[in-house]
């Protein structure tokens, strides 16, 4: 079941992103006196009274992004179109709106021309308002304003709920209020299709990829660097089984996605990671390897997710016998931390090996779902420990005395020894390879977990 989201919506300044740490439980947002300080891509994970959500900080509506023009005024067209434009993203994606204002200014035009669009894109739902609104009067820090904020009905979004998000104060009554407005999460549809995931930085060819894995022109094709902005779903039988291809929008880098739409396609973007049982990473031949391709790698796997790299553009690469292998050589090297994926090097525009894209991600899928026999992981480990016994910590060793494999997807096992503090990530990647020599799970991460036994 998926997390609700809860999205932040106002004017610019008014504590939005204090909000987001404070339900976050991080100081990711970097929060600025200066209006439109929340340019970078924000959402991170809240939990309250043991319910998970996701939080998402839109930013404040920028008059002047750019630093390029004058600034708008409130009653500008241009101001008041990207004010509806945040409002309508906010609505689409999120189950509960936080229409944050602040609570020393009172209300303003801004709050007033917000309040009106939220209200005009509200839905009744089996007899409720989707996606409820909460107003959330910040910057409350005295009793004194707390008791002042009555004004605020005028806004016809009910009670505001006074706060300070810097201190902490009655953020306890705005959580529980939220909570019990949360969507009922029913249970998911059963789909058996392998879900595969098309992510990568923008214009890379991900939505070419596509086109020729079903082919058809499906998805809108552009050279403008970040033209899909939705996660898109396509279901097609492959050697009779079920796929569904999910292709997203481009992650850009920390710093250059913009407010607005592409904050939120980079949350699509990452949700279509996790619910994906295969991603393929599409990197450009002619841009090479970058360090937003080594984030989203990052990325897919703290989700545990089994990987394919998809070298896209590869008929514009000037190549002798030794390209191949020195390209090979240095993603290895730039995503150490992923050597076991397979590489693919392809062209969506010529066709050139599309057809072993399909393929390879339904092996790295059976792989991810194999299972190891007891016995056989035992053999694996004793051999291990006689090849290369764990180095002493503090004059004690790590005795591994055995171990089972307790799930799959992904492969997961179970390791009893004498003390899990005496192992160190350097054996555990060691013993990794040891598996991985027997029994491949190619493309795919293997979890290692350790539990005392006396």
């Amino acid at each position: 079941m998926r997390r609700p989201v809860v999205a932040l919506v106002g004017r610019p300044n008014v504590g939005k992103s204090t909000i987001f740490n404070r339900l976050t439980g991080t100081r990711d947002a970097i929060i600025d006196d200066v209006p439109g300080t929340t340019r970078d891509r924000l959402f991170g994970i809240g939990e309250w009274v043991g319910v998970e959500f996701d939080v998402i900080d839109t930013g404040g509506i920028d008059p002047d992004p750019g630093g390029q023009k004058a600034p708008l005024s409130i009653g500008s067209a241009d101001f008041v179109e990207e004010i509806r434009r945040q409002a309508i993203l906010a609505v689409e994606e999120a189950d509960v709106v936080l229409f944050v204002v602040d609570a020393i200014s009172g209300v303003t035009p801004a709050d007033r021309e917000i309040a009106t669009i939220l209200r005009k894109l509200q839905k009744t739902v089996d007899g409720a308002v989707r996606p409820p609104v909460l107003l959330v009067a910040n910057k409350a820090d005295s009793a004194n304003i707390r008791a002042n904020t009555h004004e605020f009905y005028e806004l016809g979004m009910g009670d505001p709920y006074p706060i300070s998000a810097i201190h902490g104060t009655e953020t306890g009554d705005l959580l529980d209020a939220m909570i019990k407005i949360f969507p009922t999460q029913s249970e998911e549809e059963s789909d058996d299709s392998v879900k595969i995931a098309i992510v990568g930085k923008p214009n890379v060819g991900k939505s070419s990829l596509l086109n020729r894995l079903v082919g058809e022109e499906r998805v809108i094709v552009s050279d403008i660097a970040g033209t899909t902005r939705d996660a898109i779903d396509t279901k097609l039988i492959f050697n009779e089984v079920p796929i569904t291809l999910i292709d997203t929008a481009g992650i850009r880098r920390r710093g250059k996605i913009e407010p607005g739409v592409e904050k939120y396609s980079v949350l699509r973007s990452m949700r279509s990671i996790e619910k994906a049982d295969v991603a393929l990473l599409v990197i450009d031949a002619v841009q090479g390897i970058s360090v937003q391709d080594a984030h989203i790698a990052g990325y897919i796997l703290e989700e545990w997710k089994s990987v394919v790299v998809v070298v896209n553009k590869w008929d514009a690469i000037e190549k002798d016998t030794y390209t191949m292998q020195a390209y090979t050589e240095k993603i290895r090297s730039e995503l150490n931390f992923m050597d076991y994926v397979p590489i693919l090097f392809i062209s969506a525009k010529t066709n050139q090996r599309v057809d072993q894209v399909l393929p390879t991600a339904l092996q790295v899928q059976e792989e991810r779902l194999a299972r190891i026999p007891t016995s056989a992981l035992n053999d694996i480990l004793h051999s291990a420990q006689d090849d290369h016994h764990a180095t002493s910590k503090s004059g004690r060793s790590l005795s591994i005395y055995y171990g089972t494999q307790v799930r799959s997807d992904p492969p997961t096992f179970l390791l009893y020894c004498n003390d899990p503090k005496l192992a160190h990530f350097t054996y555990t990647r060691y013993l990794m390879n040891r598996i991985r020599a027997r029994f491949g799970f190619i493309g795919t991460p293997i979890r290692i977990v350790y539990k005392a036994r006396r």
